[in-house]
């Protein structure tokens, strides 16, 4: 690690601990030439995901997106940042721990509606018609009637 002050390549570790969001390891450094100290960050190098799209084009998984289309689908419901935010990293975490490397953004939609299907249903209808992408009000009620089937299902 170079030295910022005087770019000697030599350092040693004075501290290191877990940085305040759990992710990265903070660590304090001593050049050996000059004797500043400065502070580095270590985290972990992730494999990139990359989604392929309908129109079969490819892009880096980007969990900003996911989290804006959810943002998107709540807007104006009783759904705390905080869920939305979780839904987008339990997601990311499903889609790093698998063995594949390349998804469909269709499954990252249905990944995406079955957790927002359990939060709020409104939320999860408006985040459908997208991804289903809903062509008239009949695939609309198709849908609707699913839910209340599944909800009437459930309450017997």
């Amino acid at each position: 690690m170079k030295c910022p002050y005087c770019s000697y390549e030599e350092s040693k570790v004075v501290d290191s601990r877990p940085s305040d969001d759990g992710e990265r390891i903070r660590r304090r450094r001593e050049c050996m030439r000059c004797s500043k100290r400065f502070t580095t960050y270590e985290a972990v190098e992730l494999i990139p995901v990359i989604v392929v799209k309908r129109d079969s084009s490819r892009e880096s998984f980007d969990k900003n997106k996911l989290l804006s289309g959810l943002l998107r689908a709540c807007e104006k419901r009783p759904v705390p940042l905080e869920t939305m935010e979780g839904i987008a990293n339990s997601i990311e975490g499903q889609l790093q721990t698998s063995a594949q490397r390349e998804v469909t953004s269709q499954h990252i939609g249905e990944l995406a509606m079955n957790a927002l299907r359990g939060v709020d249903e409104v939320a999860y209808v408006r985040f459908a018609s997208v991804y289903r992408q809903f062509k008239d009000i009949n695939t609309f009620m198709d849908e609707l009637n699913k839910l209340l089937s599944e909800r009437s299902g459930a309450n017997n």
